[in-house]
């Protein structure tokens, strides 16, 4: 993917930001000339407005690592950290450096945010059964809901000793999601966990493979329920496309992890969430919204039409339907789960600080570099 692709397919399902994560580019963004030659790149492709996370690796992790996170604290929204990481560029981090990690957020008022599944489980597991086994229940069981739940429990708890904010990303284990939601630990899902579960992954195969996977039966349905009542704070894209061979390596094992994600998140939720009556109209704006303007600290220009704000719109033809294909994405991503699904509600276009930048007609209508950098003021 490059950013002129994502934030195409985001403009096209009526997203007017984005926020990317510090280990799409190499170098990763963990210290301030890294963010630098980042956004030498991307402020040149962006179509829609974009904030930046941090990180913090094990391999940026020395001595100088608090030093890198006060340089970049005014120009990132966060900072992103793993659990388990599967990237060269971006190792993991055990409890002891997570946690000096989060005393050094707590003094910049940032957010922390972590890829929450238990490495231990998860190394011993794959271990034990990637020799003798291959296909999606393979996969799963070697990072089942009890990776998830004992990630985010030792989290939150670190979380809360030091006083922090932690935000977990993509929640797809119900039990785990219930230790979010409290003072300063709030939570996301993805749509992908709303939509499938495990027998989906069996049936589809790696066209739904995702770190951490789809879960057991029955766990979509508690997890809507749990967004719905706001203990699940929004959804997010997770978007991580890559080229189709990638994703037919001949075992569940290679096959890439990651699915494209930015231009199916609002009209899925628009579909399935407020029109199928699982959300209210005020809960979904929420949710694909304000809700992360506000944890992110860009509710003063985004997340809701009020006089004073960015005039960012989306212009939906409630009466309207449309057909998920791959082939017609503006991502460089082209492998749905979703392909084939009709979603109710057509998006008719996109408007950014006061100009459309996506007519269902005619596509995208700014050029590349249209999209400004956002930092919390």
């Amino acid at each position: 993917e490059d950013f002129f692709h994502g934030s195409s397919a985001a403009a096209s399902g009526g997203i007017t930001t984005v926020i990317d994560m510090p280990c799409t580019s190499v170098p990763p963004v963990t210290n301030l000339k890294n963010l630098q030659a980042k956004l030498d790149v991307i402020s040149k492709r962006a179509v829609v407005d974009y904030g930046l996370f941090g990180g913090v690796s094990r391999q940026s992790f020395d001595e100088a690592f608090p030093k890198n996170m006060r340089d970049l604290a005014s120009r990132v929204l966060g900072f992103k950290t793993y659990f388990i990481s599967g990237m060269k560029s971006f190792e993991r981090l055990d409890h002891y450096r997570f946690e000096k990690v989060l005393k050094v957020a707590r003094e910049l008022h940032l957010p922390v945010l972590l890829h929450a599944e238990d490495f231990d489980y998860v190394d011993a597991a794959t271990e034990d059964i990637r020799p003798y086994r291959d296909g999606p229940l393979a996969y799963y069981d070697s990072r089942p809901e009890a990776a998830e739940i004992l990630a985010v429990a030792s989290a939150v708890e670190m979380a809360e000793n030091v006083g922090a904010e932690l935000h977990i990303v993509h929640l797809a284990t119900p039990r785990a999601a219930k230790f979010v939601g409290r003072g300063e630990i709030s939570g996301e899902t993805a749509p992908h966990y709303l939509a499938f579960d495990l027998r989906d992954f069996e049936r589809m195969g790696s066209a739904l493979k995702t770190t951490p996977p789809v879960k057991s039966p029955g766990s979509a349905e508690r997890l809507w329920r749990m967004l719905a009542d706001g203990q699940i704070a929004f959804v997010a894209s997770d978007h991580a496309p890559c080229p189709p061979e990638d994703k037919s390596t001949g075992s569940i094992w290679s096959d890439y992890s990651g699915i494209p994600g930015t231009g199916t998140l609002l009209p899925y939720m628009l579909s399935e969430g407020y029109l199928a009556g699982r959300l209210s109209l005020s809960r979904f704006v929420e949710v694909v919204s304000s809700a992360a303007a506000k944890r992110y600290g860009l509710f003063d220009r985004k997340g809701s039409i009020e006089i004073g704000k960015d005039a960012d719109l989306a212009l939906i033809d409630l009466g309207g339907s449309w057909t998920v294909r791959g082939e017609d994405f503006l991502s460089k991503g082209r492998i749905t789960p979703f392909e084939g699904w009709e979603f109710r509600g057509r998006i008719v276009k996109t408007i950014l600080r006061g100009k459309t930048i996506f007519d269902a007609d005619r596509g995208i209508i700014v050029d590349p570099g249209f999209g400004e950098h956002l930092t919390r003021r």
